[in-house]
């Protein structure tokens, strides 16, 4: 009779410890996995760990490999259709052209933000020497006129559209509450809702123009016109998709928890704070994500007719150009817009998950 050896059980024991705690990191990995749009890695790490290899081989192919062959074969088609496409600045560009033109513009912004500096150098070297000689009514901010790198007018864009989110956001999130609070309310701002939901930015943009150049008559303030003017174009465009989602989710709250509210006698600020807020969070983000995709869009337009230094106005100003690289820059741009429409949504995405405890997204 063989007998058991006591430490080999411990070692055993032990090691399907250590693989249960792993396997419990990695399923609590995934969440933010799947927030963060990178869902494949979960398979990859589960295979390695042993767990299933061949079921998760074929999860991985779903998750990346078929994407990956999509993404492959939409830019063979496109290598492959766009030099038979003419304009009058010769061919579409295929996608070599357009990654050469990135790396242009990414050296071309390395070299602005030199330039950029040694001109802020020179000038804090002007006012030391100034202040230096007891002359400090001499010092001054002499800024810098150089035209905006790509980056810069990337982070002008990605300004410009939370601007206008956030003052969708701190209208449409009362108006919501409001409407989904009282019938009454609903029927007064559902009717203006349905008119100008579907007005274009095209048509917003003269008058908005108009309003901020007659209220904001300097340019020289805390922002520039353009930006205002994009801003508040985004704002009247983008906010109806949270007000009616807000209201749709308020509407919605378990009608057991208003009589338990009516029971505790709560105080108006306490229901919507402890009760409308949290039942209402999962409908209210959904319509933050619609919003801020919205925006995102009409910002560009809103760009180009304003001239806001952003990529709208970059992809203006490279269709009015007409050089030879002007189409590549133009795709570069709108690839970077998709790019970062994503980016955007995934950020909502995981605030989402942070501040909501439902599986409705």
């Amino acid at each position: 009779m063989t007998a058991i050896d006591p430490d080999s059980l411990n070692i055993d024991a032990e090691r399907e410890a250590r693989r249960a705690r792993l396997f419990t990191r990695i399923n609590a990995a995934d969440k933010w996995f799947q927030v963060l749009g990178l869902a494949w890695i979960t398979p990859i790490l589960k295979a390695a760990a042993g767990d299933n290899p061949r079921a998760q081989y074929k999860e991985i192919w779903r998750l990346l490999g078929v994407p990956l062959l999509a993404i492959t074969g939409f830019l063979l088609l496109w290598a492959t259709l766009a030099p038979q496409v003419q304009t009058s600045l010769g061919a579409i560009p295929g996608p070599a052209a357009v990654w050469t033109e990135t790396v242009n513009l990414h050296q071309d912004a390395i070299a602005k933000a030199e330039k950029k500096a040694k001109h802020e150098e020179r000038v804090a070297t002007r006012n030391e020497r100034f202040i230096a000689q007891g002359k400090p009514e001499k010092v001054k901010d002499i800024p810098y006129t150089g035209s905006p790198s790509y980056y810069e007018q990337i982070w002008t864009s990605i300004k410009t559209v939370f601007f206008g989110f956030l003052i969708a956001s701190a209208i449409a999130i009362p108006l919501g509450i409001l409407a989904g609070l009282s019938p009454s309310a609903n029927a007064a701002i559902n009717p203006l809702v349905q008119i100008f939901k579907p007005v274009s930015p095209l048509a917003w943009l003269p008058i908005v123009t108009m309003v901020v150049s007659a209220m904001y008559a300097t340019n020289d303030g805390l922002f520039s016109k353009s930006f205002l003017v994009s801003a508040i174009t985004v704002t009247l465009c983008s906010l109806w998709p949270t007000l009616i989602n807000t209201a749709l989710g308020v509407a919605s709250i378990d009608k057991d928890l208003v009589s338990v509210s009516k029971v505790l006698k709560m105080n108006t600020w306490t229901k919507i704070t402890k009760l409308v807020l949290p039942s209402a969070l999962p409908l209210i983000f959904t319509g933050l994500r619609l919003s801020l995709g919205v925006g995102w869009m009409v910002l560009i337009a809103a760009e180009m007719l304003a001239q806001n230094p952003g990529l709208g106005k970059f992809v203006w100003d490279e269709f009015q150009n007409g050089s030879s690289q002007s189409l590549a820059k133009i795709i570069v741009a709108v690839l970077t817009i998709g790019i970062i429409g994503f980016l955007l949504d995934r950020v909502m995405f995981a605030l989402q998950s942070l501040f909501t405890f439902s599986n409705n997204r």
